[in-house]
């Protein structure tokens, strides 16, 4: 799935290097679910944006399914995107006056996916989710664990191979951030890859591996055991 070599990533302020990211090195193998953690400023979001296939490395490379995609240009990166990966953010990042159905099936456009197909699909991933009756309520119409659901179905209409996932608990309560990390295991479960930052100890205990950043340097990789079981939690009502 994803193979990183050496991965460094170095900005610029003025006068001044910053090395965001420092030599990493690892694996992510199809079907994990990674919960990757660490303070601001740490390395984490620069790694994240590196996989996103949002930014390119200063040195290093990564692969996916064996492609350099670090090596890419723009447009070679944007069509990774959106075939490949499925983004889920914090604040949800919904269109405020169109309809849950037709926030899921906006990805599909730049496919250009003829319409009746897109609404067919969105409609689907719409109901994995639990929001099928919803389908027609605006974002101002849905609680925050709806939105996100609305957000998670919005990343999977394109059948991605993975989830990655920034902080998507960050602005929900904890009951419903709950709710929210069952459905990542239960897509998880599925087959789906799905990597997530969080700042919170408790849900990245819902993962199965852990890496944790420091000063862009990774500093713990280890496999979680005994996973914490989300699904006696999930509601559709979220």
């Amino acid at each position: 799935m994803y193979q990183a070599e050496n991965l460094t990533k170095d900005y610029q302020v003025g006068p001044q290097t910053v090395h965001a990211l420092k030599d990493v090195s690892l694996t992510v193998a199809p079907g994990e679910f990674l919960a990757v953690m660490g303070p601001s400023g740490s390395g984490k979001s620069t790694f994240m944006n590196l996989l996103g296939c949002l930014d390119t490395p200063t040195r290093g490379r990564l692969l996916l399914n064996g492609e350099e995609v670090s090596a890419m240009k723009g447009r070679q990166r944007a069509k990774v995107r959106n075939q490949s990966l499925g983004f889920v953010f914090q604040n949800f990042n919904l269109l405020a006056r169109t309809s849950a159905l037709y926030n899921v099936a906006l990805p599909l456009r730049y496919g250009r996916t003829p319409q009746k197909e897109r609404l067919k699909r969105a409609e689907e991933v719409l109901k994995m989710v639990g929001l099928g009756e919803r389908a027609d309520h605006q974002p101002s119409q849905l609680s925050g664990g709806q939105q996100q659901r609305v957000a998670i179905a919005r990343a999977l209409v394109n059948h991605p191979k993975i989830i990655l996932a920034d902080e998507p608990t960050g602005a929900l309560d904890t009951q419903t951030g709950r709710e929210i990390m069952a459905l990542f295991q239960e897509l998880n479960q599925r087959g789906m890859t799905v990597v997530l930052v969080t700042h919170e100890p408790e849900i990245a205990t819902f993962a199965h591996r852990l890496i944790r950043f420091r000063d862009g340097a990774l500093v713990k990789d280890e496999i979680n055991r005994e996973p914490a079981q989300a699904a006696s939690e999930r509601s559709h009502h979220v």
